[in-house]
């Protein structure tokens, strides 16, 4: 069979170019646009391919709309080069634009011979499905065709943060609806722009507030092997060392012996009381022991989303000890998606704000800000490492928009997480 493949600046030139080469009853197998350059999805040239055969009769998926499409002989209306100037038929060729079904180096997959029903209605299947793709991906391109340089290049520093694409959209048209058209040829002015939003929407608590002669027990609770106790020993060794504060221990973290012993360890380095409690009666005896302190530090075990049962005998005993805070300590490593679910779960057993940990850890930030747009709680710390008690600060709305944008430089250790 003979098939040739034409490319031209319109379908109608195309159609010219078949009618010249092929003859008028020629008939096209499919058309797609074929976009040139890095950035053929941003305003690059674009061409219109056809590909046509003088050796096939193909059907029309068309109903006839006009008197003079002529029918093929089962009676079905023929689409060919040779009826492509009628006008009306074309307009479904222009706005569906299909692309060819591919083999697997990526070829142009051929027609079967039309004796072959199954595969021929197969090979049409993929046609269909293709142009269902087509149309999706110039659904999903088209709001940053034409985007000036500088949108373009904060969108790709988005993507780069790990920014979902259809969140780094909704970022570059918001600050592109902002920005007077004047202003879109200064990039250093738009990415202070983009991260003003991101900051907007980051909220903060500050650091845990200790009043003087007054007792004040703070709860960390999380799903397993986000760093909770790693940054119960951050915040023992800050505010007892730095801050002199009178600080105590209390873990409930039964199910992992080593868990026990790691934060028992920290409280003897830094010569802090320490109890370990497994019921409720006990959690109301070792917080009645510490009474004289003015900060308890309670360690809680790793809790699965989705255990419900676990999740509510947590719920038990952080009401036994009266937790004045319940910090909430993700991974910032996690994906956007369970952050969301993990923070729906927890805000059940009472959690007042959120620490993220294993900054240091993560190539992108961009997973955090739908946990902050959809997330009720603030932000308290943010942790950078394992050293104790360094890498770990106050969360600030500023740093972390910067943070975000993948400014590595902006990652540190704090010298001191002090008021």
């Amino acid at each position: 069979m003979d098939v040739k493949t034409y490319r031209a600046r319109s379908v109608q030139e195309a159609l010219a170019l078949v009618r010249q080469d092929l003859g008028p009853n020629a008939a096209v197998l499919h058309t797609r646009e074929v976009r040139r350059g890095l950035r053929r999805w941003f305003g690059g040239r674009s061409e219109i391919e056809v590909v046509a055969s003088a050796q096939v009769n193909v059907p029309s998926r068309l109903e006839p709309r006009r008197a003079d499409v002529g029918t093929s002989p089962s009676g079905s209306a023929s689409h060919s080069a040779g009826a492509a100037d009628t006008g009306p038929l074309l307009e479904p060729v222009r706005a569906v634009v299909p692309r060819p079904a591919s083999g697997p180096l990526g070829e142009t997959a051929k027609r079967p011979s039309p004796d072959d029903s199954t595969s021929d209605l197969r090979w049409q299947l993929d046609q269909l499905q293709s142009m269902v793709e087509q149309l999706y991906r110039q659904r999903e391109s088209q709001p940053l065709r034409e985007m000036p340089e500088t949108l373009f290049r904060l969108f790709t520093d988005l993507l780069d943060a790990e920014f979902t694409d259809e969140l780094a959209r909704d970022l570059v048209d918001r600050v592109r609806g902002s920005s007077a058209p004047e202003d879109l040829d200064d990039f250093d002015m738009l990415r202070a722009r983009l991260l003003r939003m991101l900051e907007e929407e980051i909220r903060a608590t500050g650091p845990i507030d200790v009043v003087p002669q007054s007792r004040r027990l703070v709860a960390l609770v999380g799903p397993t092997g986000v760093g909770k106790t790693t940054t119960i020993a951050k915040l023992a060794a800050d505010f007892h060392l730095r801050q002199q504060r009178r600080v105590g221990l209390i873990t409930v973290d039964t199910y992992r012996i080593a868990a026990v012993e790691q934060l028992r360890t920290y409280a003897d380095i830094i010569d802090l009381p320490m109890e370990v409690v497994a019921t409720p009666r006990e959690m109301r005896a070792a917080v009645e022991r510490m009474s004289n302190l003015e900060l308890i530090l309670m360690d809680t075990a790793g809790r699965s989303p989705r255990d419900e049962v676990k999740i509510q005998e947590l719920k038990v005993m952080l009401a036994e000890a009266q937790a004045d805070e319940v910090h909430l300590v993700l991974s910032s490593v996690a994906s956007g998606a369970s952050l969301k679910k993990t923070a729906q779960r927890f805000a059940e057993v009472g959690a007042t704000a959120i620490i993220f940990t294993k900054l240091d850890e993560a190539t992108g930030l961009g997973n955090l800000l739908p946990l902050l747009r959809s997330c009720n709680l603030p932000l308290s710390y943010l942790t950078n490492g394992q050293n104790v008690p360094d890498d770990i600060e106050p969360a600030d709305p500023r740093k972390l928009a910067r943070m975000l944008l993948g400014r590595p430089e902006s990652v540190r250790p704090s010298p001191r997480i002090a008021n």
